[in-house]
């Protein structure tokens, strides 16, 4: 029973989150009347004359009975809803102005008595259910009539058969099935006589998405192409025409391509709190404020930028006044350590990333596995720090005016202090242990040497792609050079200037490098155990996918598939596909490579995403219900966990748990 509540939640608030998903990006799936009525746009008022529903369906019945239903911005359609008793074969057409709910018409017709949760298991959720109930819907951009469930319908094969075979015989027009659901698609393929079409194909482009709302002022900045001519100051607004990869601390971000919600920059400009958005053609639209400075609103029904007047002296000495943080660091822990005798506690010794990695690791959760690995720790950068002079330098550096002021010249310092440390000579004992552990225990196999820093994944400040990762490493001269690459990673430009916006002491950071096992993934991507889109829905799961690595997908580049997953109803709203023509793979040399792709298929199939929903609720409830960022890949069938961090967004409360 408590399985069918949850239920009869998810349909009951299906109305409030599936228009913050509708605002999404290029495509989105459109807010569902069934079981709940979609959002409703300015309908014509119910005529008392008309019926309370037909039996055939004429056009003018269409229009007398449709409601308006918002299936995108600025995108009504009118919708009827049908119920078809499977006990005598009858099609109901409903006055879907009369009637808001399929239960609320079933029980006012006398069709049944059942209400609530037993309505919803009779009719959702049971092959040998007796009514079958839906919307038939028409589509303006594919100028045609569809039908289609609310994506949490169970539907099967034969009920899906059924259904169109009673509408045809009892419609006035062709239908062509809308799938709502992952499962709803691989139904539909079944039936090779079946026309559908992906809910996606229905609706018109969007042209903005709120992906962080807020409110900032400062100088707006245009950037044309990557890398931008000059290094940004941070009270600049920017909009970009190429999504980068990552950026400095900005007082607000407009990119002119939509992306991905959990790429690198979004996750960082939800961590600086700072407002953010997908505005096609804003380099067009605003090119007059460009330099000037401006206030930037972000809402989630759109944005203002208009001038402003420039901020004080004063007001960036309060800003600058901030107390620094100092990250805690165990320096006495010298032991190459696996992975999997790790623990949470341990993020002084080796980082968040690579601790909460063990704690996975460790609880061996159903159904998941994490690649082997081992840590080393942060007492070995700090002794060859020592040993290079590296304190002296960065503090020489600290005390430079020029550097202190001019970006370009923190850009170039920075580059030439990591260019010191790749070439700076590698302790022997080190190197003897790591390539000792790595001959004797991953022979054979390409590795990652990934960043796990004291400096990351704290409660504002996720430092989510500003150190370096190196892939598929062969070779042991090639393993050295990775390891001290990910320790000067953390002198990288971008890393620098979020720690100063941050105001944490860049000499109590320290990087511990975790050296992993390579999985040369068939599919990789990142989700929440939230919706980010509508924080009222706290049961969605929020997945993206992309074929091969995932290093794609964190980069934000390409669109990736994307999904939001119930699984309390195993109902799957498929938003965007991937868009990718070509895929990463590894090199046999080391590092990786492009090969072809398949476009306009799916990544995901709907057990994959039951799986991938499933690990995500176990990870989050390990770290004690607290909201978690997963980045996941699969090979051979086979689920891996590479990452989990607290998902941090300042537009939630924090510590907020499920």
């Amino acid at each position: 029973m408590r399985a069918f509540c949850a239920l009869c939640r998810a349909v009951r608030c299906h109305l409030a989150w599936s228009l913050a998903l509708l605002l999404f990006c290029v495509s989105v799936v459109g807010a569902q009347s069934v079981p709940s009525a979609a959002v409703d746009a300015a309908a014509p008022a119910d005529d008392p004359t008309a019926p309370d529903y037909v039996n055939r369906l004429t056009r003018a019945d269409f229009d007398r009975l449709a409601r308006l239903t918002r299936q995108g911005r600025g995108l009504d359609v009118p919708a009827v809803m049908f119920v078809i008793d499977r006990a005598d074969g009858r099609v109901y057409y409903a006055n879907s102005r009369r009637f808001r709910f399929h239960s609320d018409f079933a029980r006012a017709t006398y069709l049944t008595l059942d209400a609530g949760d037993v309505f919803l298991r009779h009719n959702y959720t049971n092959e040998r259910r007796r009514f079958l109930l839906g919307t038939v819907t028409f589509q303006p951009r594919l100028e045609r009539f569809t039908y289609e469930f609310w994506e949490g319908d169970l539907l099967t094969p034969s009920l899906l058969a059924e259904a169109h075979q009673r509408l045809t015989a009892t419609g006035f027009a062709p239908l062509t099935f809308k799938a709502n659901a992952r499962r709803h698609e691989e139904i539909a393929a079944q039936l090779p006589d079946l026309p559908w079409v992906r809910a996606e194909t229905t609706l018109p482009e969007t042209t903005f998405l709120a992906l962080n709302p807020g409110r900032a002022v400062g100088v707006l900045r245009l950037v044309e192409q990557l890398p931008p001519a000059q290094p940004f100051e941070r009270e600049d607004i920017v909009i970009f025409k190429e999504t980068p990869l990552s950026t400095t601390p900005l007082r607000g971000i407009l990119v002119t391509q939509p992306g991905a919600p959990l790429s690198h920059l979004n996750l960082l400009a939800k961590g600086w709190g700072i407002p953010n958005a997908y505005v096609k053609d804003a380099d067009v639209r605003f090119r007059s404020l460009v330099n000037r400075w401006v206030t930037l609103v972000v809402t989630d029904d759109g944005i203002t930028l208009e001038p402003a007047e420039q901020i004080t002296e004063s007001e960036r000495e309060r800003e600058l006044s901030r107390e620094l943080r100092l990250p805690r660091a165990d320096l006495r822990w010298r032991a190459l350590t696996d992975l999997h005798r790790q623990r949470a506690r341990d993020v002084v010794r080796f980082g968040a990333k690579s601790a909460n990695l063990g704690e996975v690791a460790q609880a061996r959760l159903p159904g998941i596995i994490v690649p082997r690995g081992f840590t080393i720790p942060f007492a070995h950068y700090k002794a060859f720090a020592d040993r290079h002079g590296i304190e002296a330098r960065v503090l020489a550096l600290l005390n430079d005016e020029q550097f202190h002021h001019d970006p370009q010249t923190r850009q170039v310092e920075l580059a030439k202090l990591r260019d010191f440390i790749v070439a700076a000579p590698f302790d022997r004992a080190l190197r003897r242990a790591v390539l000792a552990k790595v001959h004797r225990e991953y022979r054979g196999r390409g590795l990652f040497a990934r960043s796990s820093t004291n400096a990351e994944d704290l409660p504002d400040f996720s430092g989510a792609g500003l150190y370096t990762t190196v892939p598929n490493i062969i070779g042991d001269e090639a393993l050295i050079t990775a390891i001290k690459t990910v320790w000067a990673s953390i002198w990288n430009f971008e890393a620098f200037e979020a720690r100063e916006a941050a105001r944490i002491d860049h000499l109590a950071v320290y990087p511990a490098v975790l050296i992993q096992e390579g999985i040369n993934a068939d599919s990789a991507g990142v989700l929440v155990t939230t919706n980010p889109f509508d924080r009222r829905d706290a049961e969605g799961i929020y997945i993206n996918a992309k074929r091969g690595l995932g290093l794609r997908v964190v980069e934000g580049r390409r669109i990736p598939e994307q999904i939001i997953y119930r699984p309390q109803s195993d109902a799957a709203l498929v938003l965007t596909r991937a868009d990718d023509e070509t895929i990463l793979t590894f090199d046999v040399k080391g590092g990786v490579r492009e090969v072809a792709g398949v476009p306009d298929q799916p990544v995901l199939t709907a057990d994959l995403i039951r799986r991938l929903g499933q690990a995500a609720l176990a990870i989050e409830r390990l770290f004690g219900g607290r909201k978690q960022d997963i980045e996941w890949l699969t090979y051979r069938g086979q689920l891996y966990i590479v990452q989990s961090r607290p998902f941090i967004d300042r537009n939630w409360p924090a510590g907020a748990v499920r």
